[in-house]
């Protein structure tokens, strides 16, 4: 577990991928993120007891930029601006083939599939309206049956999945990704599994190397910091598997 920034208003960290930011309701006693910042960098001056304020979420499966609150009023001051579409967030993710185009807006809209919460889909009529920019930055193994693609990708709206379901729908799924992907069909390679082991300590949490999850990684988070007011931008590094599986493709190349 990376610590990117600390101070009195504000936690960034670099969220390892296996690691859910709250109970996610099927293991009680599993570690989850918000536990372990409480019991390390609560602030018993709330009058809550050590308290950190959620602002926003990503998803157990998906490593990166993350940022809480330390106290109210940087709560509200990043609520805003999320509720405002004043952040930026930049994904980036190994997706299967090259697409025909260098930048593309994906504009289908979304919503739960009802009896699957942990699914989303694209619902022409009754989907909420959500925009994902995505563009290329590497083709690897071009015209090939391995061709993968490392994109870029900005979510202008917040829906579950949205950058795994706009992705799929556009033809390019992210790799090992077992409910919108090929895998879903044809099961993940055993090159590609991996465990995740349980620990409640910050320190000691380290996600095997390979991957078998969605390769999709939340590489900067910007916004206003709610008491300097100067814009800050935060950056994640690659984690151990994501970088394992962009140094295989980038292999395949030539």
């Amino acid at each position: 577990m990376k610590l990117l920034h600390l101070d009195e208003h504000i936690i960034v960290l670099d969220k390892p991928a296996g690691l859910p930011v709250l109970p996610d309701g099927w293991e009680k006693d599993a570690p989850y993120l918000v536990k372990m910042l409480e019991a390390e960098y609560g602030n018993p001056s709330t009058g809550s007891g050590q308290r950190i304020w959620i602002v926003h979420r990503l998803d157990k499966v998906t490593s990166g930029v993350i940022v809480f609150a330390r106290n109210a009023e940087a709560h509200r001051s990043l609520n805003i601006q999320f509720e405002k579409r004043q952040v930026k967030k930049v994904y980036h993710a190994l997706a299967e083939g090259n697409p025909k185009w260098d930048e593309h807006t994906a504009r289908h809209p979304l919503r739960v599939d009802v009896g699957h919460k942990h699914r989303t889909i694209v619902d022409n009529r009754d989907g909420k309206p959500s925009a994902t920019h995505f563009r290329v930055l590497e083709r690897f193994a071009v015209g090939t049956l391995q061709a993968t693609s490392l994109l870029e990708a900005i979510p202008e709206t917040g829906r579950t999945h949205q950058v795994r379901v706009h992705a799929a729908e556009l033809g390019h799924p992210l790799l090992a990704d077992s409910v919108y992907g090929n895998v879903a069909r044809n099961g993940p390679s055993t090159a590609l599994r991996t465990s995740i082991p349980h620990s409640n300590s910050l320190a000691g949490y380290h996600p095997a190397p390979q991957i078998s999850r969605p390769a999709l990684h939340a590489r900067s988070l910007t916004f206003t910091h709610p008491a300097s007011g100067e814009s800050v931008t935060f950056v994640a590094d690659y984690p151990e598997d994501f970088a394992a599986a962009l140094k295989r493709a980038r292999s395949r190349t030539g």
